[in-house]
């Protein structure tokens, strides 16, 4: 491997992997295009047809997810923002225009997901329809937009935990880091003499790869699930747990204001004990009310 990296090469020295000019992006006439920008569209429509194909596949009508789904992207955005916004505020509570800059980057997944949500539970009221069937339909299409959309943080060389020498050991040139602010004092003390890189945990693809595993668990227990809303407990139990430990590694942490608490860490820790405890209580109920119209001498 290279001693000095080019500005836009990406490696994986463990693995033997030297990916050399890799852009972040590409221009149309004289409008710039980012990959990260690419990635996330491309998740949001591949997430869309996942939740048509399986309502199809139910019996459901899909052109009910195609019109909420409009909505729910217009409000997960809005709940992206919003959230980053919050737990950043230092950085444009003297630029306030600056929230509406969203090419400058800035945008959090829970905060999408609780747009999504709130914009579901709206939804479905005004279109009398059953919330938790239409939740348990979409959060597969979700989390795949979830796996799709992580791949834009490696164009823009974020999103990655501190040193590591493991086989997935990512290494990016320094001056190529989006915020340098991502650098922590341990990365840069295990930056080698006579290089220009750093060596790091690549956080998108452990998060893309283990949510890849609560998509295919998804789709196996969809025909086998309990009760209408098991799977989006499955979505909130599973990626929770992800992104805690994810979140752990992390450099690029939202804390709570005025604690070492990573918010993404609370937020996810939460909602898999919640949804562990929901899917408990509901399925012994589930099984006490079958007992009580079915008894046996």
């Amino acid at each position: 491997m290279k001693d000095i990296m080019g500005l836009k090469d990406i490696a994986f020295p463990n693995m033997g992997i030297y990916l050399e000019e890799l852009e972040q992006g590409f221009y149309v006439g004289d409008f710039y295009i980012a990959f990260y920008g690419c990635f996330i569209a491309l998740g949001v429509v591949a997430g869309i047809m996942m939740a048509a194909h399986i309502a199809k596949v139910t019996g459901q009508d899909p052109d009910l997810y195609w019109d909420f789904s409009i909505y729910a992207v217009i409000f997960s955005i809005v709940g992206a923002r919003s959230y980053y916004v919050i737990f950043s505020w230092d950085e444009f509570k003297d630029n306030l225009l600056g929230i509406f800059n969203l090419r400058s980057g800035g945008i959090a997944i829970y905060g999408a997901v609780i747009g999504a949500f709130i914009t579901l539970f709206i939804y479905a009221k005004l279109k009398r329809q059953n919330a938790l069937l239409i939740g348990d339909t979409a959060v597969p299409g979700l989390i795949l937009g979830q796996i799709i959309g992580r791949w834009g943080n490696f164009f823009n060389r974020e999103v990655f935990g501190g040193y590591t020498d493991s086989l997935l050991a990512m290494r990016i040139p320094i001056d190529a880091v989006r915020d340098a602010g991502d650098i922590t004092t341990d990365i840069s003390a295990h930056i080698a003499e006579g290089t220009n890189y750093i060596q790091v945990h690549p956080t998108f693809l452990y998060e893309s790869g283990l949510n890849l595993i609560v998509f295919i668990a998804m789709l196996l227990y969809t025909k086998r699930k309990k009760f209408d809303g098991e799977i989006c407990l499955l979505y909130f139990g599973g990626y929770g747990i992800i992104r805690f430990f994810v979140e752990g590694i992390r450099t690029d942490q939202l804390l709570i204001p005025g604690t070492g608490i990573a918010v993404s860490q609370l937020v996810g820790i939460v909602c898999f004990v919640a949804a562990l405890v929901a899917d408990v209580v509901i399925r012994t109920r589930l099984k006490k009310k079958k007992v009580g119209e079915n008894p046996t001498d």
